[in-house]
């Protein structure tokens, strides 16, 4: 195991929770566990280029995880990440419902 010396401290919850984009964003990985950029932008409603931006931050705090197959990457939630366990289990107790 490597210690990865790019990730970012973690930031203010107002921070992560800034935007209506990131918010679509943890609740589609929550939901759906594993998605590419494309299914991610689809079940977001967001353009690829946000969603992309989206997903490098929260690499890059470590609460979002790629995994590459040749071209193809996966995306997400880190699940030995306390905090994206954490995000993860509000976002399905709030619920899941369209909004």
């Amino acid at each position: 195991m490597t210690l990865d010396t790019t990730q970012q401290p973690f930031p203010p919850i107002e921070e992560l929770l800034s935007s209506k984009g990131k918010i679509k964003i943890l609740k589609v990985l929550s939901i759906f566990e594993e998605l590419n950029i494309s299914g991610i932008v689809r079940k977001a409603q967001l353009n690829h280029a946000t969603t992309s931006q989206h997903l490098d931050y929260f690499k890059s705090i470590g609460i979002v995880e790629e995994k590459v197959f040749g071209r193809i990457k996966i995306y997400r939630l880190t699940p030995d990440d306390i905090k994206a366990n954490v995000i993860k289990e509000l976002i399905r107790t709030w619920g899941n419902g369209e909004g």
